[in-house]
Parts: C-alpha cells; sequence; structure tokens
C-alpha cells in the first residue's frame, strides 16, 4: 500500500483541502444560493465559514463548489427582506459583494480551479433564520482579520478567534465509548494531516484517547483504544516540540493519529500517561537498538530506512518533514538491470548533489565565496513539493492545495523516471531524493488511475502514467525489481554511507562540509530560532520558507555508522580468522570439516533458540566464599572453580561431589582458565600473581608475578597469555618454549603491555585470536589490535566499573555489562554504542550468541534477554545471592554458574 493516504473520495466533496494552507474551517450551516432574478431555482448545500473564506458546497454533486476569499470582499450584509403580514415571511439573506469566486470540481471532476474576476454580489440564505446574524458577524470579524496590512496581525487574530472558540467549547463526554471511562486530561489540540491542521479537542480517559474537531469534521468524534497503542512518538511540528504521534500497528508506516498541541506541557501530559499505560507491553526501541537488529539482517534495508525515518521525526502526515529514501539506481536505459554490477548503482557514499563532478565543482566554487552562513545547495533533498511531485497521480488535490489551485507546468511535471534522476544528476537546483512509495507495493503513484488532465507537454503529448525504465515491464515490475536493489549485496554493504549523510556524523559540521553535504541554515534543526526574531511578519515569513524549503531529518547519530553484515562480510570474516600467523591463508580445510562446523553452527542456534527451557540439574554448596571463576575439562567430567575463599577446587561431574582443594596464597583467587593443552589450570590472583596448577600431577606447577595489583582476568591464545590487572594494565606473555617447570624463574616472557587510564576489570578474545577487548573501572571499554598491540577503539560505555566484556561469534560487536545496569553493544568497526539497555538490576556476568544474552544479576536470577528487541524474555530463579561467574559449553547446551552464595548450579536444555 501508498505511504500516503489520500483523501478518501466520498459523496462529501469538501475537504480542508480546499482552504488556504495555514487556514482553519470553523462551523458550517445549511444554506441556499439566493438570487435577485425572480424563477431562478435555489441551490440547497452548506456554507463552511472558514478563517480566510467561504466556502458553498452544493449537494447536486455536478454543480461547483465556490469558494470566496473574504480578502477579497468588498462588503458583507445582512439584508433583513421586508415582510407584508398577509403573506410569507421572507428569509434574511448573507449578501457578500466580492471581485473574485473560485469554481473547485466542476463536474465533480478534480481539476485545476476556475477563477472568475469582476464585481459580483453573492447571496446566501441559511435553513435556520435565527443564526444568520450572528454568521454575518463571525464573517465580518474575519474579513477584517483578512484585511489587515500586516500578515502577522492576522494571522494573530485568527489565533484569537480559533483560541476564543475552543475556550468556549469542551469535549462532549456524551461520545465515551463506555460509562465507566475516567478522564484524566483534556486539552485543546489541532488533528494534523498532510497540508491541513483541524483543531479541537483531546481527551484521554484510562480507556480511549479522544480526538473531536471543533467542526464536527470528518467525524464527530475520533476514538483510539489504548490497549490497541503499539507506537507512540514525540514529534517536532514547525520546528516546535508540541507533536505526538500514535500508531496501532508494528510496521505500518502510516499513524493512527498525529496531534499538535498548543502547549509542550499539554503535549508531554498525555505522552506520558499513555506511555506509563502501554509500558508493560510496549517496547519504545532506540536508533541503536533498530541497528543493531538491522546490521544482523533481522529488518531489511526498506524496514530499517522507515525506522530511522520515524525516529528522525519524519512523518507522513508532515509533508515538510516525508519520510526520505535514497536513489540506489543510476542505471534506468539498460533493458535489462544488473544488480550484480556495481556500475548500476549510485554511489551511496555521496549527497545527489556531489554526483556529478562537474556540476559539483561550479557549486563548490560559489561555495569558497559566498559570505557566512555558506551552503552548497539551494535546495534540499526533501520537501513539500518534492513529495507532491512524485505523487500528484494519487494526491491531486494536495498538489492544487499547496499551488493555489494549479498543477505544475507539464514538462515540469513527474513525467519519467529515467528523466528525473537525469535532472538530479545534471540540474543546477534539482538534488531531491526519492520518497518510500519507490520502495513499496502500490503503484498506483506510477499510473494516471484517476484520468487527470495533467495537461500537455512541448511535443504535444498528453501527461498520462510515468515512463518507466526499458528493464520494468510495467509498474508493478518497476517497484518488484528497485525493490530488489534497495535489498541486494552492494546496497546493504553502502547504504551506512548514505545514513552517515543524511541521519549522521556526516549530517552537519566539519564532516558534512567535507563530504560535500551542506545545505541551506534554514534546514537545519536548531540552527535559527523563530520566537527570538521580534517582527511577526518576519518571523511568520521564516517559518513559511522553512516549511516549504524543506527540512534535515533530526540527527540521530554523531559517530560512523556501523556497517551491514551481509554474507559476503561473513564469509570474508571466516577467512581471516584461519590466516596463519605469517598473515598467509592456512590451507583449505576438508570436505568434512566444514559439514561438522556447519552442523555444530546450526546446534548452536537451535541452543540459543530454545534457551527459555534451561532447567537446573543440580546444586553444591563447595567453597566458603562467593565463587569468582569456572573452568572445565575437555571432556567435561571435571570443573573446576575460584573463590573468594582463596581456593582452586575440582569438582567430579560422575561423582557429584568434590575431589581436590588447592590454596596458592591467602588472597582471593579472581578467575580461572583451562588451558589448549587440557592438563593444566591457570588462575588470577589479587596478590597480583598468576598460578598455574597442573591437573594429571596434582600441584602447582608454576606462578606468573606479573603485576602490581590484583590479576583479575585471563585469556590465552596459541602461545599467549593475556592477563588484566587493576594496575591498570593488559601484560601479554608467552611461554617459553625452553621453559622448565623445575626452575623457580617462570616460563613466560613479556611481549606487551597495554596501558589503561584505570584499573582492568574484564578481558575477552575473539575467536581468532586477533582482537582483544578489556573493561575498565572507569567504564571504559577498548578493543586492541593483537598483531601491534595498538588500540582500535576506546569508548566510555557506562558510568561505573565494568563487569564484564565479550565478543559475538562473528567478530563483529562488544557487549559489555556494567555497575550502572547498562548492557551496551559496541561495534568493533566503528566504535559506535549500537544498543543499550537498562536492566532493573545490575548484571554481573553473561554469555552472548550476537542476539541473545544470558546473564546472570545481583539478584541471583538468571535473565534471558533479546537484545534486538531490549527485552527479557525470561526469568530464571538460580542462586540465592548474586551470580558473579558463568560458564557455557561450546555447543551451548550446557551451562554452570555460580554465586555469592558459594553454590555452584548445573543447568541442561529441556526442548
Amino acid at each position: 500500500m501508498a505511504f500516503f493516504k489520500p483523501q478518501q473520495r466520498t459523496k462529501d466533496r469538501f475537504s480542508l483541502l480546499l482552504l488556504d494552507l495555514e487556514e482553519y474551517y470553523f462551523e458550517q450551516h445549511t444554506a441556499y444560493t439566493a438570487s435577485s432574478r425572480s424563477g431562478q431555482k435555489k441551490i440547497r448545500g452548506s456554507l463552511k465559514v472558514c478563517s480566510r473564506s467561504v466556502i458553498f458546497d452544493p449537494q447536486d454533486p455536478t454543480g461547483p463548489i465556490i469558494k470566496i476569499p473574504l480578502r477579497d470582499c468588498k462588503k458583507i450584509g445582512f439584508v433583513q427582506k421586508e415582510t407584508n403580514p398577509f403573506n410569507e415571511p421572507k428569509p434574511p439573506i448573507i449578501s457578500i459583494s466580492c471581485e473574485q469566486v473560485i469554481f473547485i470540481k466542476e463536474g465533480n471532476v478534480i481539476a485545476p480551479y476556475r477563477n472568475e474576476r469582476g464585481p459580483k454580489i453573492m447571496s446566501f440564505e441559511l435553513e435556520i433564520w435565527s443564526k444568520t446574524e450572528d454568521v454575518v458577524q463571525t464573517l465580518l470579524q474575519l474579513h477584517r482579520a483578512s484585511c489587515l496590512e500586516k500578515l502577522g496581525d492576522q494571522t494573530a487574530m485568527i489565533a484569537a478567534n480559533l483560541q476564543s472558540r475552543l475556550a468556549r467549547s469542551s469535549f462532549d463526554k456524551n461520545c465515551f465509548q463506555s460509562v465507566a471511562e475516567k478522564p484524566h486530561e483534556e486539552c485543546a489540540a489541532e488533528m494534523v494531516t498532510p497540508l491541513v491542521s483541524n483543531p479541537g479537542h483531546v481527551c484521554v480517559t484510562d480507556k480511549n484517547l479522544y480526538f473531536q474537531p471543533l467542526n464536527g469534521y470528518p467525524e464527530h468524534v475520533i476514538p483510539i483504544r489504548l490497549h490497541r497503542i503499539r507506537r507512540i512518538y514525540k514529534r517536532r511540528h514547525g520546528l516546535k516540540p508540541l507533536g505526538l504521534e500514535v500508531f496501532c500497528t508494528e510496521n505500518e508506516p502510516c499513524s493512527d493519529i498525529y496531534l499538535k498541541f498548543y502547549s509542550t506541557a499539554d503535549r508531554d501530559e498525555i505522552y506520558y500517561y499513555i506511555a506509563s499505560f502501554l509500558e508493560n507491553h510496549v517496547t519504545e526501541l532506540t536508533a541503536e537498538s533498530y541497528m543493531l537488529q538491522w546490521q544482523r539482517g533481522h529488518l531489511s534495508n526498506y524496514q530499517y530506512l522507515l525506522h530511522l525515518n520515524n525516529l528522525a521525526d519524519r512523518s507522513c502526515n508532515d509533508l515538510s518533514q516525508y519520510p526520505v529514501f535514497p536513489w540506489v539506481v543510476s542505471d534506468f536505459t539498460s533493458s535489462q538491470l544488473d544488480l550484480t554490477d556495481a556500475a548500476a548503482f549510485r554511489d551511496l557514499s555521496k549527497p545527489v548533489g556531489a554526483l556529478n563532478k562537474e556540476r559539483l565543482d561550479g557549486l563548490l566554487t560559489r561555495y569558497e565565496g559566498m559570505p557566512e552562513p555558506r551552503f552548497m545547495y539551494g535546495s534540499h533533498y526533501s520537501s513539500p513539493g518534492y513529495v507532491l511531485f512524485y505523487l500528484v497521480r494519487v494526491a491531486p488535490e494536495h498538489m492544487l492545495c499547496l499551488q493555489n489551485g494549479r498543477y505544475d507546468h507539464a514538462d515540469r511535471m513527474f513525467n519519467s523516471i529515467g528523466e528525473t534522476w537525469k535532472n538530479c544528476l545534471e540540474g543546477a537546483t534539482d538534488f531531491k531524493e526519492l520518497i518510500p512509495e519507490f520502495y513499496g507495493s502500490d503503484s498506483s503513484f506510477l499510473e494516471n488511475g484517476l484520468n487527470l488532465d495533467l495537461g500537455r507537454k512541448q511535443n504535444g503529448n498528453s501527461v498520462s502514467d510515468v515512463v518507466l525504465p526499458p528493464w520494468a515491464s510495467d509498474a508493478a515490475d518497476f517497484l518488484q525489481k528497485h525493490r530488489a536493489a534497495l535489498e541486494s549485496p552492494f546496497v546493504s554493504e553502502h547504504l551506512h554511507d548514505w545514513i552517515d549523510l543524511v541521519f549522521g556524523f556526516k549530517q552537519r559540521g566539519g564532516e558534512a562540509v567535507a563530504a560535500q553535504n551542506v545545505f541551506h541554515p534554514l534546514t537545519y534543526e536548531g540552527e535559527i530560532d523563530c520566537d527570538s526574531i521580534e517582527d511577526t511578519d518576519q518571523r511568520i515569513a521564516m517559518l513559511t520558507q522553512i516549511l516549504e524549503f524543506g527540512q534535515t531529518p533530526r540527527q540521530l547519530f554523531t559517530g560512523p555508522h556501523p556497517q551491514r553484515i551481509t554474507p559476503r562480510l561473513q564469509g570474508a570474516g571466516r577467512s581471516s580468522s584461519v590466516t596463519s600467523a605469517a598473515g598467509e591463508p592456512s590451507p583449505a580445510s576438508p570436505v568434512e570439516d566444514s559439514s561438522f562446523e556447519d552442523l555444530t553452527e546450526e546446534s548452536r542456534k537451535m541452543a540459543w533458540a530454545n534457551m527459555g527451557g534451561l532447567r537446573r540439574i543440580s546444586g553444591h554448596r563447595i567453597h566458603k566464599e562467593a565463587v569468582t571463576g569456572i573452568a572445565v575439562t575437555r571432556d567435561g567430567a571435571s570443573i573446576f572453580s575460584t573463590s573468594q575463599d582463596s581456593t582452586l577446587k575440582m569438582f567430579s561431574k560422575e561423582l557429584q561431589e568434590f575431589q581436590r582443594s588447592m590454596s596458592f596464597s591467602n588472597m582471593p583467587l579472581s578467575s580461572c582458565l583451562m588451558l589448549p593443552d587440557g592438563k593444566t589450570v591457570a588462575c588470577s590472583s589479587w596478590d597480583n600473581n598468576v598460578y598455574f596448577y597442573s591437573v594429571p600431577y596434582g600441584r602447582r606447577q608454576d606462578t606468573l608475578m606479573g603485576h602490581d595489583d590484583a590479576v583479575t582476568k585471563l585469556c590465552w591464545f596459541d602461545d599467549r597469555l593475556f592477563t588484566a590487572s587493576w594496575d591498570s594494565t593488559v601484560k601479554v606473555w608467552r611461554r617459553a618454549s625452553n621453559g622448565s617447570s623445575n626452575h623457580r624463574r617462570s616460563q613466560f616472557e613479556l611481549l606487551a603491555e597495554l596501558e589503561h587510564d584505570a584499573g582492568v576489570n574484564s578481558v575477552d578474545m575473539n575467536a581468532a585470536g586477533t582482537l582483544l577487548a578489556s573493561g575498565s573501572k572507569d567504564g571504559t571499554v577498548a578493543i586492541w589490535d593483537t598483531s601491534s598491540y595498538r588500540t582500535l577503539q576506546q569508548v566510555r560505555c557506562h558510568t561505573g566499573t565494568v563487569h564484564c566484556v565479550s565478543f559475538s561469534p562473528d567478530s563483529r560487536h562488544v557487549l559489555s555489562v556494567g555497575e550502572d545496569s547498562c548492557m551496551k553493544v559496541l561495534d568493533v568497526q566503528t566504535g559506535m554504542v549500537i544498543s543499550s539497555v537498562r536492566a532493573e538490576e545490575e548484571q554481573r556476568c553473561f554469555c552472548w550468541d550476537g542476539n541473545t544474552v544470558l546473564s546472570g544479576g545481583r539478584t541471583g536470577d538468571l535473565l534471558l534477554w533479546d537484545l534486538l528487541s531490549s527485552t527479557v524474555t525470561k526469568r530464571i530463579p538460580a542462586h540465592s545471592g548474586a551470580v558473579t561467574a558463568m560458564w557455557m559449553s561450546e555447543l551451548c547446551n550446557a551451562v554452570i554458574t555460580g554465586g555469592d552464595d558459594k553454590q555452584i548450579h548445573f543447568w541442561g536444555l529441556q526442548c
């Protein structure tokens, strides 16, 4: 379906689109046209009193709708005809002497308006005679406003009239759908639809949200059930924080109602009441959470762009902020569209104005010689005019409203997709992007289904359907192939570049200048404070210019947007993981191994999908203090655990009892790690040392005295050991090949020392051993290149200590949990925090698969999180104290946890 919802075509031909922009419809009265000529038939209809005009809508659908602009009226009078007591009484008449009358929808055909200029007298009789004098007084008052010299004075007088009407009325509580409803808040507001606003009253109860138009149009009351609402957003309307948009669907781009309030306080009161009412079944997702879903393939490019537009204040109800989509195809001349050819696509790293170098050079020359504030492009990529340029065939009345009753010149209309693209590349002032309809399923905007007379071009041809590229057999085929282009691997790999330009860090400032992406200052949010302009006329003119010129979306990202993880990129990542230390690719694995890897990956996915069925098998208290680390032998027979009681203990899974207890010092042990040989357990200690325990010999094998403060966590890859410490370093060690356990000197030699600004609490390594992540006491998460030992990213993610960090299986993201009860997903490539979830309690440890997290919290429960929706899907009671350690098997089908309650628990999946 189309995003744009054209006016419903009913027997009621009147529409708010017949009014001027920024005009209000106040009231209507059943009336007749009156004539001084005897025998002339009266025409029955509806007389509409509007803030800048009088409109007569005849009952006869073939008759024209008559519009009389109040500014063109010379005299408005009340004519009381003399009555003879012996004859029938004569009705009073509203007499309007004017210089112009506008005729609309003659013959019930949507067409440009016909204006008749010259002196005219129009007369109307109201069906209810007693109201005639009141209507005349209202018209005289509005006529005075329309004839004021200054536009600001006109606007102020009309606004005063509107507010007076709203103050004299209130929401009719007889419209409640249930007598048991309890009203919470009532205030004045306007319902916003494309190009028009309709004033009335909003009322929210414990069951419904109501809007009652002041004029009863199009319905007496519009109800929305609160339990049906799925999304609700604050909006910037007319550059002010006054808008509120309500959706009753998860993915539908068109909202159920868009309201504009007269004060931010009223808007916020309604918003927070509905939001609190809905908090149990509505999740307000952020740009970062949508980014994570898109990046991992759970949202299509189309869906992701829709969500970004929505979050950036773009709405189908506001043509000055209509959703913006990119041109992605550049080939509109070939007979076949080859989506495997990069040349068929537009360069998404550049704005439309920078795609043509020759044109850009001229624009930059002008830019360099321009006084401040400078801009490269004199028009925008999205504006009401551009939206209706594309949609004129399905929304002709909107175009006529925007252009004072006229269509554009036939040669300037949307005649051909290829010609439009060519003009966007070569035109001196044409830099427009596309709208969502180009990637939807409703092709009606490309076809002249209403048989509109849109004029003739200079070559004599009538404007009809849009001319399609040769590679499209019809409009539906064009949309299908165009959507396929949007979802193609090429666009998926480069769409983040366009997002940087429109919604991200290249939208403004020095990055925008470097990207040749600078538009007029009026288009940017916050650049112009219209309220500070004292001259009313100048302020209104400035606001009108801003709304008509186009507005840049609200900036959503301040850092580079991560690239999407496409199958091609995942394949590249897999290849890099088997690169040898010398940098040469390792020999290809046998087919059998690949099949085994695929089977293992499938098993992991199935295990995570069933993680909600995690059940406790047994629990054992084997320590005297909190458990700090868990390690398991390769065969799973023996489990090792460390504790703040300074002991390393070995537990037999088969015998269900602990068999050994080792103490290396009188200080707590902070973690343990099973080395790849399967025979050695490494333990970190608060006494600044790392101890190595030999499983076969049952004794300490080696001691590494490597730090100046407590050692907190350990990682191992190939022959390298990574040790994290509260002395603000992570040290990299290599086991000496000629070392001997009989010497007191450690077998390890120091390779590198990674400096931090605070004590390091946690480290993790990606599967390939190429990246190291560290989390510090100051809330910083750092990512290091293990070949050069340089910092790739350093991001302040948390406001307190980082408890745990871990790479996703594909090495694209790092998840961290901290003292601030937040769970953050960091993109490795860009360093951007792409998801942030605040838990009800502090999380201490976790395992994850990139989408789902199993975490242990301070209360002792295990929480299963869906990061893509930022929600807890399962809470599993576990320990009587905080969960402090967690281990998961390679196939993710077994979990062991340790806690402050001194116990370790064994868990298994029940499908």
